[in-house]
């Protein structure tokens, strides 16, 4: 975990969760030390990282309760997903190195203007110092009668050295800092080929463990040579994702809310929709014959778009689960709940809190989908909501 991450987080959780009722109001004497006041912030957000891990260890891996295709297509996806995002770190790396690189190179060259300017004054410099080396000091002395032209004469030279002088040690430093340039444009081109090879290394990977899904996903098609056998599944998927609900619910209930804590009906029909784009169905319309009934919204969308958390809330689940692949599980409080399911890559991690618009996910189809996008769905106490009713078109 990022140690800027780690830091953001206990410092969100240090405001959120440390702060009993009226702490504000207390007097500095009954203050709490700010040592253990980080302390117990750092004890809470352990406590929930434990619960959480211990939550994904007990839904996603028992391998014993997926078959074999099952846990391949686990594989590939998850790893799918570790990759595409360490490919956005290290494009943006790229990007930034990049930028950099431009930069110095513009800093050389204004350099070298410089170094070229302060050759050319140097030069007439010289030639200067040539022609009054032609008399000496002492002959033009002696030919002059006014001490007040000597005094003048001698303060010409006087300044004339210095300003040669200062042209010398300014071209000197331009030369300086040139040769420091040009080995930070070296270590910085060095940095970008590396970077570029990396990330060439990780697109082949990429490539490999794509064409694993595929097979998964093909072999897993296979399997399903009904529509009785495809309710089936969907039914096994649902069933999966009910018990995972279960058991967050039920470490939740064991964890303090902040006394700050926006409540999310305050919001109902104010909230921006988790990525644009026009819903495939409508919830709670009949799906499968008739046989079960839409609990959420599905939302196309093209491969890496950008998925928004729907309001403030907690990361309660960041893993693969049977039937929504990549899935990120949000808890807002007073027993509301937004899921999103099958993303490509997962932004957050268990107990990172995250603002209304802020960055989570992007759109996939893990979970063997053919189709891109999101599937999204909000619930109380365990229950679905109708997610029309919550966000604003």
């Amino acid at each position: 975990m990022p140690r800027q991450r780690a830091l953001l987080r206990l410092a969100l959780l240090a405001l959120l969760l440390c702060a009993p009722p009226g702490a504000a109001l207390a007097q500095p004497q009954d203050a709490q030390p700010q040592d253990a006041q980080q302390q117990e912030a750092r004890e809470r957000l352990e406590k929930l990282q434990r619960e959480m891990a211990r939550i994904s260890e007990e839904i996603t891996s028992d391998s014993a309760r997926m078959g074999s295709l099952q846990q391949q297509l686990r594989e590939a996806e998850v790893e799918l997903g570790r990759l595409r995002t360490a490919m956005a770190d290290n494009e943006r790396a790229i990007g930034a190195s990049g930028e950099e690189l431009a930069g110095l190179q513009q800093q050389r060259t204004v350099l070298e203007q410089a170094r070229a300017t302060q050759q050319t004054h140097i030069a007439l410099e010289l030639k200067t110092a040539w022609q009054l080396g032609q008399q000496s000091q002492l002959r033009v002395l002696l030919n002059q009668e006014s001490p007040h032209t000597v005094a003048r004469v001698l303060a010409y030279y006087r300044y004339f050295f210095q300003a040669r002088n200062k042209l010398v040690e300014d071209y000197r430093e331009t030369l300086r800092q040139l040769q420091q340039l040009e080995q930070r444009i070296a270590d910085t081109l060095e940095q970008l080929a590396g970077q570029q090879a990396t990330l060439k290394e990780q697109q082949l990977q990429l490539e490999q463990t794509q064409a694993s899904r595929e097979q998964a996903v093909a072999q897993l098609s296979q399997g399903i040579d009904s529509k009785a056998e495809q309710l089936k599944q969907m039914e096994q998927d649902r069933k999966e994702l009910e018990s995972l609900l279960a058991a967050i619910e039920k470490a939740l209930a064991k964890l303090e809310v902040p006394e700050d804590y926006q409540p999310f009906g305050s919001a109902r029909g104010k909230m921006p929709w988790p990525l644009a784009g026009k819903r495939a169905n409508t919830f709670g319309r009949p799906r499968n014959e008739g046989k079960m009934r839409w609990q959420g919204v599905s939302i196309p969308a093209r491969e890496g778009e950008s998925v928004q958390a729907i309001h403030h809330g907690r990361v309660v689940y960041a893993d693969w689960l049977r039937g929504s692949g990549l899935l990120l599980i949000i808890d807002h409080g007073d027993g509301y709940m937004s899921l999103y399911a099958n993303n490509q890559s997962l932004l957050r991690e268990v107990g990172e809190w995250v603002g209304a618009g802020t960055p989570i996910s992007t759109a996939g189809n893990t979970g063997g989908q053919e189709e891109s996008g999101l599937y999204f769905e909000i619930r109380h106490q365990g229950k679905p909501v109708d997610p029309a009713r919550w966000c604003k078109d």
